[in-house]
């Protein structure tokens, strides 16, 4: 049977014993700390159910897994752990049912807008070095505005004014630059989130800078990557992520369009 959501690497890095694999496993938490033995896992994404084995990498940010159908697809490493899971299927379900109902404290990763994201087509992987992201506008802006010899105490006055936020959803275009985990402050686990970089609204032409996001299950469905770029409307409020230096909140992104890095 041939699966027809596969994204095929066009280049992959293969392991070479089945130490290395053991390794780059434990460094993605798809193995524990103790496992001296690989296994197959299992992909659940699709509405499916099905045994697969991680063969190799594309980077850090990509693993290879391959089906028994011989087909390659490229997955997210955390998307894969969360499918692990035995209840997996079942809060993706209850997540889907309670899309309708507004953001609670205790679980509003878990509730977005499930409307039909228009993904661009999947682009060759290159296997090239990552190139360093450019400085968000707002640090150029800090920058550009470093106080000169003759006139320090003015240039010390001045304050990049914050951005005024609009109430109702917007336009907005963000880069994706990394996944993380956070404490959920009303359960002992932890919830995976998404950093932005050069976050801007579109109408009115604002620039944000960074911001953050519940990574949903409708984003899972898009397998983003770091660098990636998406076009999506949402709403965007203040709100610091734990333990990180990141002031704004993206709630609800829909209507995605994503630019593969």
């Amino acid at each position: 049977m041939v699966h027809s959501f596969i994204i095929e690497p066009a280049a992959y890095i293969a392991f070479d014993s089945e130490a290395e694999q053991i390794d780059k496993c434990k460094a993605w938490g798809l193995l524990s700390g103790k496992a001296s033995k690989t296994k197959t896992f299992a992909y659940k994404g699709n509405g499916m159910n099905l045994t697969c084995s991680i063969i190799g990498y594309v980077d850090k940010m990509t693993a290879v897994i391959e089906f028994d159908t011989k087909q390659r697809h490229c997955i997210h490493p955390s998307y894969l752990k969360e499918m692990q899971a035995a209840n997996y299927g079942q809060k993706l379900a209850a997540a889907t049912e309670g899309l309708e109902e507004p953001e609670s404290a205790e679980a509003e990763h878990a509730q977005t807008e499930m409307v039909e994201p228009q993904i661009a087509e999947p682009q060759s992987v290159k296997l090239e070095a990552p190139q360093e992201a450019a400085p968000p506008v707002e640090e150029a802006k800090l920058e550009a505005e470093e106080p000169t010899a003759e006139e320090p105490a003015k240039a010390k006055a001045k304050k990049t004014p914050k951005p005024q936020l609009p109430e109702e959803k917007v336009r907005m275009t963000a880069t994706v630059k990394e996944f993380t985990m956070v404490p959920n402050h009303f359960s002992d686990t932890e919830d995976e989130v998404v950093i932005y970089e050069a976050v801007s609204i579109e109408q009115p032409e604002t620039e944000i800078g960074t911001a953050w996001s519940s990574h949903s299950a409708t984003l899972k469905k898009l397998e983003l990557e770091a660098g990636d770029t998406i076009r999506f409307e949402g709403k965007i409020v203040a709100k610091k992520l734990t333990k990180h230096p990141v002031p704004y909140k993206i709630n609800n992104p829909a209507k995605i369009e994503v630019e593969k890095a």
